[in-house]
């Protein structure tokens, strides 16, 4: 039995699961499921903390991979359907992919024809049955802010544009796949399902499936889920296909913390916080998209009466997490608490530096916590030899 706690009772730094909120979030979602018979899998390239797997499927439909370990992963713990998509896969990586996915979703021609033949000897022995798809590109942009993240911008790898489509490649898959949003409400999804009916609306109707992808932030507050459900139910009614969504961020926004010590404070003509939480190692995406995360019970700089620098203990120059404000004046020792840090943080941090990985509790509607993995000096070294 594990031993609760509080959450300002937690080591630092610890990365703290919302079960309230997740399943709050996951609720929304299954409403989603049974008023369109779509079947939303978690994207595990976002949160794959397996622990709350059990949770998650009492609610939505399964699991979905960006390659083979992920695809180990939801075939291990999640017990439900199984997807994969990747831009290529290796010989060895698809022999092992084929035995444990459902879906197996192809980015080009060339590894179609590559393993159409071995998905069908596998088909043919009657011991599963392996749908295969293709990740089509519809050439609709809909990012403005974060273009790294546009998978239709010009000369993009991911998916086939219509240019390079035909019969054939049609007639060999059972179903298609686009992902083109990140963190976007359904009006982009009408957009862009407005440009894949455009051009590959006579594909649809040979297909039994269409996956939609993810970047789907149907649990925030201003997402219109109304909009969404008569989008899927359109497209299943349309054109006879089962749907899919593939959202990560949706499944555990707002569902996380990071909880960190402030070990010292430096005063080089701004006051700097440096807390042994950082950005670089903990949490990637602020120096990567960039964005500002979230920090309980603080504002803007300059907007409350102390404001300070948030840095971290890593030799980086640029590990700078935010200019932030308070109410009070913050002294070493103080423990903060980050906000949203289920998504993207878990499932990149690192070791840069030796810095040590933050320790994963999850807490309860209660807000008891519960430590359910800590990390040492050997987790550093096994990444190494």
């Amino acid at each position: 039995m594990r031993v609760t706690m509080k959450i300002n009772e937690l080591p630092t730094p610890c990365y703290v699961i919302d079960e309230g909120k997740l399943e709050d979030n996951l609720k929304i979602l299954h409403d989603v499921e049974e008023k369109t018979g779509a079947k939303i899998l978690l994207a595990q390239k976002c949160f794959s903390a397996f622990y709350e797997y059990p949770l998650i499927s009492k609610y939505i439909s399964g699991t979905t991979a960006s390659g083979l370990y992920e695809a180990k992963l939801g075939y291990e713990e999640m017990h439900k359907e199984n997807h994969v998509f990747s831009p290529a896969y290796r010989q060895q990586d698809m022999e092992e992919i084929l035995n444990i996915c459902d879906h197996v979703i192809i980015n080009s021609r060339n590894q179609l024809l590559k393993y159409k033949d071995l998905v069908d000897k596998v088909n043919q022995s009657g011991n599963r049955k392996v749908s295969i798809g293709l990740r089509i590109n519809p050439e609709c942009s809909t990012q403005t802010d974060h273009a790294i993240y546009d998978p239709c911008a010009p000369g993009s790898r991911m998916g086939i544009r219509l240019s390079d489509f035909d019969d054939e490649l049609a007639d060999m898959v059972d179903g298609l796949h686009f992902h083109t949003l990140c963190e976007q409400n359904s009006d982009d999804l009408e957009t862009t399902l407005k440009a894949v009916e455009e051009k590959f609306g006579k594909y649809l109707h040979k297909m039994k499936w269409l996956n939609m992808g993810g970047g789907h932030h149907i649990t925030r507050d201003d997402y219109d889920v109304e909009r969404l459900v008569r989008l899927v139910n359109h497209m299943k009614e349309t054109y006879d296909l089962q749907i899919y969504l593939e959202p990560g961020e949706a499944v555990a926004l707002n569902a996380g913390y990071l909880v960190t010590e402030v070990l010292d404070i430096v005063d080089n003509d701004i006051k700097t916080l440096v807390l042994d939480a950082s950005a670089s190692c903990h949490m990637p995406d602020v120096l990567e998209m960039p964005y500002r995360p979230p920090l309980k019970d603080s504002g803007e700089a300059g907007e409350k009466n102390y404001t300070y620098r948030l840095s971290s203990n890593t030799c980086l120059a640029g590990d700078v997490i935010g200019d932030y404000s308070f109410d009070y004046e913050i002294k070493i020792g103080d423990k903060l608490y980050f906000e949203d840090m289920a998504i993207y943080s878990m499932v990149k941090n690192n070791t840069f530096n030796g810095i040590p990985l933050p320790a994963i509790a999850a807490m309860d509607k209660d807000g008891n916590c519960r430590i359910i993995k800590e990390f040492g000096y050997e987790d550093f070294k096994g990444r190494l030899s």
